[in-house]
């Protein structure tokens, strides 16, 4: 994955109007991707500071569980040839939980890596969250939010988290997976989904007897289970609302 973009080439900032990206809810292939980590402090923190806490005290009373740790959120991204540039600060996830929650998420960008895990016998494999999580009981595939941890030499590395959130979540390591040739993109509501498939030596059902056994043992219990998805029925299970292009882009494209 090609992680060192020049900015000299023709881009489309996607804090504006989306001019120039594809449509909403497509997949589109990109060369790469370079996420710079700024400074400071989020204008969109700054300015929302009173709201962002206000909206925190009812967010924990109705989730005691919830924890106000750090991820990446984008001021600025841009499409070009070269694949997705962007620019962003380090952020409590209060002030991420509360843009979420804007009618038209005004004020930043959100963009996180889905490692697309594939079984040999043709199906993805996927978690289910926990009850005690930001999203209950959705079902999307083991990944998580662009966190300081991932940031190297002020860029964010893209397959370092999602190394990490799959070995976290599933005990799973990509480097036993062949990793698929090419990055792709997909946004919708403000937030851009990157994925890329990495295909494991085992059926779906080795790989969901692997995840469950690492539940028993994992520290963090944020999943409740797995599951093998094997059709794009959007019906199948309970589907994080980024799932499902992704999910009609691969069976759509394997023909299953």
């Amino acid at each position: 994955m090609k992680t060192n973009l020049s900015r000299n080439f023709p881009a489309t900032d996607f804090s504006d109007d989306f001019a120039g990206w594809p449509p909403e809810a497509t997949v589109f292939p990109i060369a790469g991707v370079d996420l710079r980590v700024l400074p400071g402090t989020h204008p969109f923190v700054a300015a929302e500071e009173t709201a962002i806490r206000e909206n925190w005290v009812k967010e924990t009373a109705a989730n005691p569980a919830l924890f106000d740790g750090r991820l990446i959120f984008q001021q600025r991204l841009w499409l070009g040839q070269e694949g997705i540039s962007g620019e962003g600060y380090v952020t409590p996830f209060s002030a991420f939980m509360y843009w979420r929650r804007q009618p038209h998420r005004e004020g930043g960008l959100h963009i996180f890596a889905y490692p697309m895990l594939e079984s040999v016998d043709g199906a993805l494999v996927a978690i289910r969250m926990g009850a005690h999580t930001a999203n209950p009981g959705q079902v999307y595939f083991a990944a998580g939010s662009l966190e300081p941890e991932d940031i190297v030499d002020g860029r964010c590395d893209i397959e370092a988290n999602m190394r990490r959130e799959v070995h976290e979540e599933t005990g799973l390591d990509l480097a036993q997976s062949a990793a698929g040739q090419g990055l792709y993109a997909s946004h919708a509501k403000r937030t851009v989904t990157l994925f890329r498939l990495f295909r494991f030596d085992l059926t779906a059902d080795e790989m969901v007897e692997r995840i469950e056994a690492h539940m028993l043992v994992a520290e963090d219990k944020e999943i409740a289970g797995a599951v093998a998805i094997r059709s794009a029925d959007r019906d199948a299970h309970p589907y994080n609302i980024f799932m499902l292009p992704v999910i009609d882009w691969y069976f759509g494209k394997s023909g299953a």
